[in-house]
């Protein structure tokens, strides 16, 4: 086996472009079913009670991937590893395309969710590619891919199934894989990593390495709050849209969606920063911005203003993106080696976060209304800052 080093191997515009693609389009299998829900079920017949599944299986799925085929990066081909996580996506969607009972697509969601994970397998691969120098800008090129698929997965699939259906959402996404895994395999250089180990020990160095690096655990939770506040806000805000002083429907929600997707345009930015030695003050702006971006979503709600609502999810969403970049960036300078891992361990941890945001998003809702998913997110935003404060009285 050829050792592996950090050495930038020779890569062009378009390999960092299909890494982006790749990163993206699987991110957004996660996302396609969230507003279908009530299509795919009414359609397969499951319960309106189960409903939820549909999404919730796919993330398990996700999880399962992130810490145990993630940490294979250390050890397996990349190349090799890339191309054989997009064809489970592929298999994975091709089967929701075709599945006419509830088992069978909850199976294809537990499928493609653990698929999904191809981007966290593309951002270390896109890191080893870049020269040290030049690392932060070309992570945050693949992370722009990576989250532009987050936002646009939405409102994409909700008009493909308003003209088309819902199974033609899954079937397109089942042929861009395929296509990104010919692609990937013509266009990407072998990498075999230096590591030998077994399987069995490389699952469980994971927690080990949790606790041995203080860079991971603090960049985790900082991306974990970010995370969790993005997802109570995108979770809540489609019952404030559809609510009478708004009134928008399934089209007006999923065109709201898009405005997230200005965001991208930080990540290059959001790179340079970090290249440059200001990922440290540039975090804690972030996280200001992000409660700037919930004060601004709370007047767009006192005023009815969708106008405004929708500044502040884009002011939200740059502090996300920009504070995955730094976090990105801040752990992939720590060794080559484990990167994989590494990504692994930082990219669940704040899944977590996410997944905690969007639980309370509904009852937060429910409860106290808008204001009350202000307050949250404020509060999440806060404790972040609290503990962002302790970095400049310890090396950590």
């Amino acid at each position: 086996m050829t050792p592996s080093t950090d050495a930038a191997a020779p890569a062009s515009a378009l390999t960092f472009f299909l890494l982006a693609l790749a990163a993206g389009l699987g991110a957004a299998n996660l996302y396609y079913a969230q507003p279908l829900i009530a299509l795919i079920a009414d359609d397969i017949g499951l319960d309106e009670t189960l409903a939820s599944l549909v999404v919730t299986v796919g993330q398990v799925g996700y999880i399962l991937g992130l810490l145990l085929l993630v940490p294979l990066g250390d050890i397996v081909e990349n190349r090799r590893l890339i191309g054989a996580i997009l064809l489970c996506a592929t298999a994975g969607l091709a089967l929701a395309f075709v599945s006419t009972a509830p088992a069978l697509f909850l199976l294809a969601a537990l499928v493609f969710g653990i698929g999904s994970v191809v981007a966290q397998v593309a951002v270390p691969f896109a890191a080893h590619l870049a020269r040290p120098e030049e690392r932060g800008r070309k992570v945050g090129s693949v992370v722009s891919g990576l989250m532009t698929g987050i936002l646009l997965a939405r409102p994409a699939s909700s008009m493909l199934a308003h003209w088309f259906g819902w199974r033609a959402v899954f079937l397109l996404a089942a042929l861009a894989m395929l296509a990104l895994a010919v692609g990937l395999r013509l266009a990407l250089p072998e990498r075999h990593p230096g590591g030998r180990t077994s399987y069995r020990r490389l699952v469980g160095s994971l927690w080990p390495l949790m606790r041995s690096q203080p860079v991971l655990r603090r960049r985790a939770a900082y991306q974990a709050a970010m995370f969790g506040a993005f997802t109570l806000f995108w979770t809540a805000v489609p019952l404030q849209l559809a609510a009478p002083e708004f009134g928008l429907g399934q089209q007006g929600i999923a065109i709201f969606a898009l405005a997230g997707a200005a965001s991208v345009v930080i990540s290059p930015l959001a790179g340079w920063l970090a290249d440059r030695g200001f990922a440290r003050a540039a975090t804690g702006a972030a996280l200001l911005l992000a409660i700037a971006g919930f004060l601004m979503t709370e007047l767009g709600a006192v005023t009815s203003s969708v106008v405004v609502l929708a500044l502040g999810a884009i002011v939200l969403d740059l502090a996300v993106t920009a504070n995955l970049v730094f976090g990105q960036r801040a752990i992939f300078m720590l060794a080559p080696e484990i990167r994989s891992r590494l990504n692994a361990l930082y990219i669940a941890t704040f899944f977590f976060g996410g997944a905690l945001g969007s639980a309370l998003a509904s009852p937060l809702y429910t409860m106290g209304g808008w204001s009350a998913v202000t307050l949250a997110g404020s509060a999440i935003m806060l404790l972040a800052l609290a503990y962002y404060a302790t970095e400049f009285r310890t090396r950590a």
